[in-house]
Parts: C-alpha cells; structure tokens; sequence
C-alpha cells in the first residue's frame, strides 16, 4: 500500500513559474523535521526491543543535565527552548541531509504545500520599488471575486501601511495569509484612480497547481510540465493526459525540470499511466523491514504505447529521478538534458507534542535495475550542497566528458543500455548549458525585478489590446522591439543597474525571448509562458530533435 505520506522533496522551493505562484501568497517548501525531546524519551523508554535502551537513557540524562546547568547556572538569561531545538536541527544534520526539523510555525505552510493548496485571499505578488504588485489574482480565489486587478499596488493591510516600509515576500505572507472564513482588510492604488480602493476580503482556501501548463506543441506533440509532487499531482497529470489525448497527442515531453519532488505516491502513479501491468516502479529499504516495500505498475495506463521523452536538469530530484529512473530502466522513455540532483532517500513525517513535525529518513529508494541514486554526504550540509557549484566549476554542465561514473555503479535496463547509478540520473542525451547569450548584465535585470516589473507595466497598458489577441496570434505575431529594450534598461537604470550596450547587445535575442514570455504571461498566466519560453530551452528544443531515436525506443516495447 502506498501513502502520500513518503516524502522525496530536498529544498527550499525555487520561484518557479506555475499556475498559481511565483510569490503568490506561496511560501518556499520547508522540507524540515524535528525531534521534541520528551515525545524522544517517551518513545525509546518505551521500547521493549532491549536495542542498547541503556545507553540511550544514559545520553538522554545526560543532555538533559547540561541543559538544566545552562537554565540555572548559565551567567546570562537564555532561551532553553532555542537551545534544544538548535540542538536538535544540529543532530539530524549528523543523520543525512534530509533528515529534518519543521518548527510549529512553519508546519501548516510546509503541509500546504505538498497538499496542494492553501488558505488566502489569493493573489500572485511581486514587490517593485518597495510597493506590492497584484500581478494576477487567482482563478476563482476570493480577490477574483470580488474585482481585485492585475498592476493594483497595495498600500495598507488592516490599517497599516506597507509601501515604502521595506517589505519582504514573507511579511507580505504573514499578512495576508489566514485560515478560511477571516477576513483581511486592504487599500489599493489602481491605475487612473486618484483616491485609494478598499475592500474587504474573506481567505479562502486556494488551490496550488503542480502541473504548471500542458499544451500541443504541433499536430502530434504533447507537452506537460511538473514543478513538484503534492498531494494533487497525480489527478492534475490525469487530466493533462487525458485533455492532449483528445487534441490528438501521439507523443509526450514530460518535462521534470527543476522539479525538487515531494510525495511518493504520486510519482508512481504517474509512472503507472505509461508502463504496462506488472513493471516493478521503485523499491525501498530501510533498516525496519517495515520499510522494505516494492511498487509496480498495476493498472491500465493512459499512455502505455507512443514515445516519451523526459526532461531533466540538475534541479530535478527525489520523486523526479523514481519517474524519470523507472521509465530509463524499462527504456520506456529517452531521458533527456542534464545529470539529476541525486536524491534517493525517503523520509516519514512525525508529528510531535508541541506541534512542530519531524521528516525522518526510514528508507533508501532504488529505480528497478537496482540504482541508488543518492548522492554521497559527509556530514556537511554545505558540501552537499555546494555539490551543485562544483558541478560548474569541474566542467560538467558543458560537457558530458566531463562526468565521471564508477564503473562498479552500471547497470542495464530492460533492453541491455547501460545506466549509471550513484549520484543522480544521467541522461540518455545530454544537453549542455547554454550561456552564449548570457550576460552580467541581463542577469541583474532578472535579480532587481527589472524584467518581472516591465513586463507587468507593458502588459498593464496596453492590456486592452494584448486581450484582443488569441495567445497563438500573439505567438505568432508579436514581437519585442528595441524600443521595449531600452524602455527596460530604464527600468533597470531606475533599479540600480548600470547600464550596459555591450552586454545588452550580446543578450538581445535571447532577452527578447524573456520579455514576450514574461509579457504573455501577465495576460494568459503560464499557458502563455511556456510555449514563448520554451523557444529558448535549449533542453526542450533538443527533445524535439529526437522524437525519431524516442518512436524507436517505443517500439521495441
């Protein structure tokens, strides 16, 4: 039996550009865990197993001394409470890297988070020039509702002030997030209206999308884009399928990009809708044989014949690699772009005493050809992280040469391909980053906002006659201006960024790209991102190139 409550996610949530995001009244996914010291004592004092109790009990008493000596000795006054969980987060970082603590406070939103959905008043946010931007409120959320507008700056929230007062992402969060049913009251300055607006908005629960878009690319195309696993992923995968199934999709990109995972049980569904019955998906082991399980495909999937190809890069991880590992492994699908992260332990969620959680690491998971794929851990979580840099430096995202595998960690799929495990998946293809057309200078444009803060302004004024358009007019036909370049670089001028002609130059056609998508995406949300950005990704643009090597694959199965 699978539960949702596995958990494979490994980050903090990048800003990603799905249905209802970016900062919309969404928090970072804390992928934390803790232990409360007494339900810690209760538990293993309770253990009748004889495993070394003792010992425990001795560690434990004497934890318990050194915190009693700092609360009635200690020169100064301290916050014991802190202490213990300091020491607590600490004690984990020596388990692995994903064994973690959730504080009370920040429980609910990590739970809303892998639950799809959360409680507010449902708009997405950007903060330019110290003032919050409504850059959409969300479909069917109570700001919808009641005429809350794209470009709308809020001023106040219950009577305070919150332009020009240096606001952050998660003070604006704090503010306007709540449980359903409360009501929050907010002042707004709208284009062409002299005087503040106030309305009264009632939270409401939102629903957060894992499936950022899916869309025909031509005749026979399917494309389904998924930024993480929650609890929703599955019925939203469902539906994308079934919705390019009726447009005619004979071939699918399923892109997992960037896509740091969450639940378990959702990716092997998944899976389940592309494998014939009775392909084992991913097994697990754990030191309990209570942990010890094997997942196959046990039911007609929607998708079981035509190519597939997955899209992967260094930011996909956990339930992504059990995707994109089980689909390599029975050479159901070409994996294409760049070595994974390199995740293979799941963790259980532990609910303690004073409402904090701890997500313990029960388990090693392992694609069908037998590869763990998680990548090696020192006890630094610095280091492990820093992996991610090293693969910069070392040359790796450039070159394919520049991977070293152990050759006593390759196995083979069902059809005698050689796979590699220990440290990630490797693609069948891989597909080197592009920076020919980076630039310092564009990069400082995205990291003031500059890019995000034009593309609302344009979209918000000439709104009237980008709505005229359908989106495939507007992709076909629109284009991005020098004008609107220098108009941007204003922008960026205004933001603190020097300008730059030289660099400017370097990155015109690609920031061209970035504009239009940004600017579509202010009028169609990311139906109208994806197929404009996507012009540009240089792994979704290789993918089409090998739909042929993909068909060839598929029909051996």
């Amino acid at each position: 039996m699978i539960t949702k409550g596995l958990i494979l996610g490994i980050k903090v949530d990048k800003v990603s550009e799905t249905k209802n995001t970016n900062n919309a009244i969404r928090l970072p996914l804390f992928i934390g865990a803790a232990i409360a010291l007494g339900i810690f004592i209760g538990a293993n004092m309770a253990d009748g197993s004889g495993n070394n109790s003792e010992g425990l009990y001795q560690s434990i008493y004497k934890f318990r001394q050194v915190i009693s000596h700092i609360q009635n000795d200690y020169v100064d006054d301290v916050n014991t409470d802190e202490l213990v969980e300091t020491a607590i987060e600490e004690m984990l970082t020596k388990l692995d890297p994903h064994s973690v603590y959730i504080p009370a406070e920040d429980l609910k939103i990590s739970q809303a988070q892998l639950e799809g959905n959360f409680e507010g008043i449902g708009i997405e946010f950007n903060i330019f020039k110290d003032t919050i931007h409504v850059v959409s409120p969300l479909s069917g959320g109570p700001s919808e509702k009641l005429g809350i507008m794209p470009g709308d700056q809020i001023i106040t929230v219950d009577g305070e002030t919150v332009a020009g007062v240096g606001i952050t992402n998660q003070d604006v969060v704090k503010a306007l997030r709540g449980e359903k049913g409360s009501e929050v009251t907010i002042e707004i300055k709208r284009k062409n209206n002299s005087e503040l607006l106030a309305y009264t908005i009632e939270r409401d629960v939102i629903p957060q999308y894992s499936v950022d878009v899916s869309y025909m690319v031509n005749d026979e195309i399917g494309y389904i884009k998924v930024s993480r696993f929650a609890a929703t992923t599955y019925a939203e995968f469902k539906d994308a399928l079934t919705k390019l199934k009726k447009a005619g999709m004979q071939k699918l990109i399923l892109d997992l990009s960037g896509n740091p995972g969450g639940y378990m049980d959702p990716a092997v569904k998944m899976v389940d809708e592309l494998l014939g019955d009775n392909q084992m998906i991913v097994y697990t082991k754990g030191k309990d044989a209570n942990h010890n399980s094997q997942y196959y495909s046990d039911r007609k999937g929607d998708f079981e014949q035509g190519p597939v190809i997955v899209l992967l890069d260094e930011g996909s991880a956990s339930a992504s690699e059990i995707v994109s590992g089980a689909l390599q492994d029975h050479d159901r699908a070409l994996i294409v772009g760049r070595r994974s992260f390199g995740k293979g332990l799941v963790q259980m969620p532990i609910q303690l005493n004073d409402g904090s959680a701890m997500r313990l690491t029960i388990s090693r998971y392992y694609t069908p050809s037998g590869r763990c794929i998680q990548k090696p851990y020192d006890g630094s979580l610095e280091d492990y992280h820093m992996e991610y840099y090293e693969r910069f430096a070392s040359g790796e995202m450039y070159s394919a040469d520049s991977i070293k595998f152990n050759d006593s960690l390759i196995f083979k799929t069902d059809k005698g391909r050689e796979v590699y495990g220990g440290g990630g998946i490797m693609p069948d293809y891989f597909v080197p980053l592009d920076t020919a057309e980076n630039s310092s200078y564009m990069t400082r444009l995205f990291n003031t906002n500059s890019v995000a803060e034009y593309s609302l302004v344009y979209a918000d004024d000439h709104r009237s006659e980008l709505e005229k358009m359908s989106l495939q007019q507007f992709i076909n036909n629109f284009k991005v201006s020098d004008k609107m370049l220098a108009e941007l670089a204003q922008i960026g001028e205004q933001n603190n960024v020097k300008p730059n002609a030289k660099q400017l130059e370097k990155s015109k056609d690609l920031m061209k790209i970035y504009l239009k998508a940004f600017i579509a995406r202010n009028i169609w949300s990311n139906d109208g991102f994806y197929p404009v950005f996507n012009e540009q990704n240089e792994i979704f643009q290789k993918a089409l190139t090998l739909m042929d090597e993909a068909n060839r694959l598929a029909e051996k199965n």
